[in-house]
């Protein structure tokens, strides 16, 4: 009898993760690997995700956003199917996510699936070992790699356990055109009122979420206060919102040339924001995963006032964006 033979399939030359960020970065990696030219910048920009920053729970990163993965692709005018691990009522699907990212990736394409490889981020999944019952994939954690990761390909459906278990989801042909302009004044108008969100009451459960200008500033304070604890939330939004914030002066100077009546202010937004982006990194020591779990005072009268600083730099930056898109007369 002779040895039963499995497939494994494995897509060469899938671009590694270009920015530390769960939900946009990974659409931009399939793109590129689809023959589509949009920087890391760019798609974090018109996603929204570039002038974000909420803090209260580990979560505020993939909860608080302007659009969702698939708004994204159908923003850029693909065609998509979605295909979860479980179904509105509860049925187990999982085996048809596997087989249907198994048929997307024999079709030369990766997918997008969500927990694949990440705790509740969406990952790109480019091969499999039927033997194994593996995928092959990246996710935000290993920014820059060349080398691929592998997980159990069921591991989607246990995200169940803290979030929901979106599955995965395909990207189909390109079949309307992309409204630039469209997208990228949405996106700066979004960024603005997000920056200004007040939020002056607790969600369910008695915590406080807060969004743009007042997330900074109450970071800020909580820890100017004793006692602060450096928590999973301060790691994670940190982890993501130094990175996504880098990329937000990129997307501001590649798109200014374009709105001429407008191009100082949004290239001295442009100037603000890379200056905040750079004092945000360097609360990595305070804020970091590598930085002490607990109360540490000294830490806290350190970190304070970077973030504090973080919160001006920001507010400046978005005061020119307002000031630009109060000129254009939208």
């Amino acid at each position: 009898m002779k040895d039963e033979v499995f497939a494994v399939r494995i897509l060469k030359n899938v671009e590694p993760y270009k920015v530390k960020e769960p939900l946009f970065e990974g659409v931009r990696v399939i793109l590129t690997y689809l023959g589509e030219a949009y920087s890391p910048a760019y798609i974090q920009g018109i996603s929204g995700a570039a002038f974000r920053v909420a803090t209260g729970c580990p979560s505020r990163p993939t909860c608080c956003m302007m659009m969702w993965p698939t708004d994204l692709l159908n923003l850029l005018g693909y065609e998509i199917a979605e295909v979860p691990c479980y179904s509105p009522v509860g049925e187990k699907l999982t085996e048809k996510m596997i087989e249907a990212v198994k048929e997307q990736i024999d079709s030369g394409k990766p997918a997008l699936v969500w927990h694949a490889m990440t705790n509740a981020e969406w990952d790109v999944v480019f091969g499999y070992d039927e033997g194994k019952g593996i995928f092959y994939g990246r996710g935000s954690y290993w920014l820059d790699a060349e080398e691929y990761h592998t997980e159990p390909w069921n591991r989607a459906e246990k995200a169940v356990n803290i979030c929901p278990a979106f599955g995965a989801v395909l990207i189909g042909e390109k079949k309307r055109k992309f409204d630039a302009r469209r997208a990228e004044v949405n996106a700066l108008r979004n960024a603005t009122a997000h920056a200004r969100t007040v939020k002056d009451k607790p969600e369910d459960g008695g915590w406080y979420s807060y969004e743009g200008i007042q997330a900074l500033r109450k970071w800020s304070e909580a820890y100017s206060n004793p006692g602060k604890d450096r928590d999973l939330a301060d790691a994670y939004c940190f982890d993501i919102y130094h990175s996504t914030h880098a990329t937000a002066s990129v997307f501001l100077r590649e798109i200014a040339c374009y709105y001429p009546e407008t191009e100082m202010l949004f290239l001295k937004a442009a100037d603000y924001i890379e200056e905040e982006a750079k004092v945000f990194r360097s609360c990595a020591p305070y804020l970091g995963w590598s930085s002490p779990w607990g109360v540490n005072e000294e830490r806290s009268k350190a970190v304070a006032p970077l973030l504090e600083k973080v919160s001006e730099l920001y507010e400046k930056a978005i005061v020119c964006i307002e000031q630009g898109l109060d000129q254009m007369n939208l």
